[in-house]
């Protein structure tokens, strides 16, 4: 396995316990991993979990809530359908009420 694998591997391991209905971001799972320098790792690897159902990745997002990474999923906007189904509003691909949605996994998690 190679060191990214494994970096890929611990994002889906945070990443699945996102909460339904709630989102976090890709420097939040990189701090809570020790790499707070990683963001943008964080971001490939969610874009490399396609193929993985058990991942929510529609619930990672950016700093400030914008749905970045709308452009790596298939069809038209799905991204912001899978927050919705969840609940969560979002407007010009931004999630409203981002501060109370957010999910921060130091929290949560330790």
């Amino acid at each position: 396995m190679s060191k990214s694998e494994g970096f890929f591997k611990q994002v889906y391991q945070v990443a699945k316990k996102i909460p339904y209905g709630r989102v976090t971001s890709y420097g939040a799972i990189a701090n809570y991993l020790g790499t707070p320098k990683s963001a943008r790792m964080v971001g490939w690897a969610m874009n490399a979990s396609h193929n993985d159902s058990e991942v929510p990745a529609h619930r990672v997002v950016n700093r400030v809530g914008l749905l970045s990474g709308k452009h790596h999923f298939e069809g038209t906007n799905l991204m912001q359908q899978l927050l919705e189904s969840e609940g969560v509003i979002v407007k010009e691909y931004k999630v409203q009420d981002f501060e109370t949605l957010f999910w921060d996994p130091m929290k949560e998690l330790r």
